[in-house]
């Protein structure tokens, strides 16, 4: 039994270095570049349209135009879900600014932060524009959750959860 506490008490009086040092560092050595023959060009389309683990895919609901995202022409996606609101004082957004209620923000799984979105209530037309600024909504039937401030322009009152049209305009 006193050896055992002897060993315990060793062990607390190591330094982290020397605790740890039986165990090998990773080394990584930098990856040499494929040969520039067996690179396709960018401008030259693919051989299979199949989407490929670099090919982003489109969300549930969301439609892309011809041209990929990544390229040539800024691609305008549209989503439509369930869109709902949300306030609380004090506290920051997952994009590292402050969250204002009165604010024209939204939040979403995956959009970067700063893309605008035009967001249209389906039932009485009415959109706002919104930036970006946050993650979610938790609620996973939805895809957007707004400010307080953009939900109060689309005049969602009451309703609480809409269905809305969305539309990335820039981003």
């Amino acid at each position: 039994m006193l050896g055992t506490c002897a060993g315990t008490q060793l062990a607390f009086a190591q330094s982290f270095e020397e605790r740890w040092s039986p165990i090998p560092k990773a080394h990584a050595e930098p990856s040499t570049p494929p040969a520039s023959d067996s690179r396709p060009e960018a401008d030259q389309p693919a051989a299979s349209e199949a989407p490929t683990a670099e090919t982003p895919r489109a969300e549930i609901g969301q439609t892309r135009s011809k041209h990929s995202s990544r390229g040539r022409s800024a691609a305008r996606r549209v989503f439509t879900g369930r869109a709902s609101y949300y306030a609380y004082h004090g506290g920051k957004t997952a994009s590292g600014a402050p969250f204002n209620p009165d604010g024209l923000t939204a939040a979403h799984r995956s959009l970067p932060f700063g893309t605008h979105v035009r967001v249209t209530d389906v039932k009485t037309n009415k959109s706002v524009v919104v930036v970006i600024t946050d993650r979610g909504p938790a609620a996973r039937k939805r895809v957007l959750d707004l400010s307080l401030g953009a939900a109060r322009v689309l005049g969602i009152g009451s309703r609480g959860i809409i269905q809305v049209r969305a539309e990335v305009i820039s981003g």
